[in-house]
Formats: structure tokens, sequence, C-alpha cells
């Protein structure tokens, strides 16, 4: 396991913008497959995005959510563009020591502990 800090949440009005972060300082990115999760109101925690070949990403955020991130500074991003009510929820950050984009948080082996976003109508 290796500790995983994420930061940039918020609140924003709807059709706003916001850039989440996920830090791991003793985390070198070809070791490790990344991955973002939301929980939102009344529902399980979700797969947000996976960075794998394919940059798959969950049908509710498609073409609203790019997932990135930066090698040298070992940091993940979740950039989230026109916002709404219903992605209002704890955001969160994983990785996995093999290479697969798995759909269950219980799967990584590290997880970090959530940022909140918060979109107001």
């Amino acid at each position: 396991q290796v500790h995983l800090v994420e930061s940039g949440g918020g609140s924003v009005q709807a059709g706003g913008s916001l850039t989440l972060s996920c830090t791991a300082p003793e985390l070198r990115d070809y070791q490790y497959q990344w991955a973002w999760f939301r929980q939102v109101a009344n529902s399980a925690r979700e797969r947000v995005g996976c960075p794998d070949r394919e940059m798959s990403y969950a049908d509710a955020v498609k073409g609203r959510f790019t997932i990135s991130h930066d090698n040298r500074k070992n940091t993940l991003f979740l950039r989230m563009t026109n916002l709404k009510p219903e992605d209002s929820g704890m955001y969160y950050c994983a990785a996995s020591s093999k290479p697969y984009c798995y759909i269950s948080w219980r799967d990584y082996d590290s997880r970090g502990q959530g940022t909140e976003v918060t979109v107001s109508s």
C-alpha cells in the first residue's frame, strides 16, 4: 500500500468546473494502475474513470470529466467540467499494483481518504 492524498474539492455552482488532484510521493506511475472513484448521494461507490489504454469513464461523466497524470510529480488529476448537482459527493483516488482497471474499489491496494465536491443548482 502507498499513501494517497486527494485535494481540490470544494463548492461550485452548476455548470462550473473543478480539478481534483491525487498525489502519492512514493508511487511510481509505471508500477501502478490509477483510478478515480466517487460516492454520491444514495449511490454505491462507483468508478469514475481509469486511465488505461481505453481511458474508460462512467457513462454519467463522459464528455465532462477528464483524467490525466503527471508522471514526474506522481500526481493524478480529475478535471471536471459542466458540473451538475448530482455530481456532489466524495471523490477518491485509488491505485493497484496490478495493471488492471478494476471496477470495485476494494480491489485496489491503495485508497485515498477522499475530497468532497458540492455542486449547487
